[in-house]
């Protein structure tokens, strides 16, 4: 009975170093991967010797046991192993049902990169949930804004004085011609990508219906993409 269980214990070692890729990248990877195997094998071990004694003269009742607990050490195995395409996945279906707007996060890399997808509203615009210095903000993605543009009472909201500001510049709306007035955020975020010292404008009261993410802040990420009812911002937090 023992030598049956120390040879589905060495079989499971074997698993263990198929999962894990040739030789060569295992040992130089070792750091990162053999404490987990030693402990895994350790528990395994322990509980074999377990079962050894506790169910002495009851081979097939150990052996099924034996076999559901390995089942599940492999299932974690492969689980480990597949980490990162299963948070892909889940990530995916989560973009998949969250409202409009919300931003989830889709992919990292070992280089920092983040990447968040953001879902088309009905209406057939992207509208990101987001933060301008630290407060939550709705925002219109517009690529035809060269800046962010906030609305006077967001403004306000983030910590800008509007009464002292200057409305000198002029800028183009669904109403004609406004003026607006140059200020610059310390931070506008979306998701876990933040951008620093951003250059922005407020509108005046009653010029804009909504803040716009203009291209101040997009083109300050590493690259943006419209994909059917998905926008995919990609940089650094």
């Amino acid at each position: 009975m023992l030598a049956v269980l120390l040879a589905i214990l060495a079989a499971l070692v074997v698993v263990f170093w198929s999962l894990s890729g040739d030789s060569g990248s295992l040992l130089a990877e070792a750091g990162d991967r053999w404490p987990y195997a030693l402990a895994m094998l350790a528990l395994v071990g322990l509980y074999l010797a377990f079962l050894s004694g506790d169910y002495r003269g009851r081979a097939r009742e150990a052996l099924r046991h034996a076999g559901a607990w390995l089942g599940l050490a492999l299932l974690l195995i492969v689980g480990y192993s597949y980490r990162e395409d299963l948070r892909a996945v889940a990530y995916r279906v989560a973009g998949e049902v969250l409202p409009p707007g919300h931003s989830i996060l889709v992919s990292t890399s070992p280089s920092g990169e983040l990447a968040v997808r953001i879902r088309r509203q009905e209406n057939g615009h992207f509208v990101a949930r987001g933060t301008a210095n630290g407060v939550a903000l709705s925002m219109l993605v517009d690529t035809g804004a060269s800046t962010v543009v906030l609305k006077p009472a967001d403004a306000e909201r983030i910590g800008i004085d509007v009464q002292n500001l200057s409305f000198t510049t002029p800028v183009s709306t669904a109403n004609g011609t406004a003026y607006a007035a140059p200020v610059r955020l310390r931070t506008i975020s979306v998701g876990p990508l933040e951008v620093r010292d951003v250059d922005a404008l407020v509108s005046q009261p009653g010029a804009l219906n909504e803040n716009l993410l203009g291209m101040s802040f997009l083109k300050r990420l590493r690259s943006y993409e419209f994909s059917g009812d998905f926008l995919t911002l990609r940089g650094t937090s």
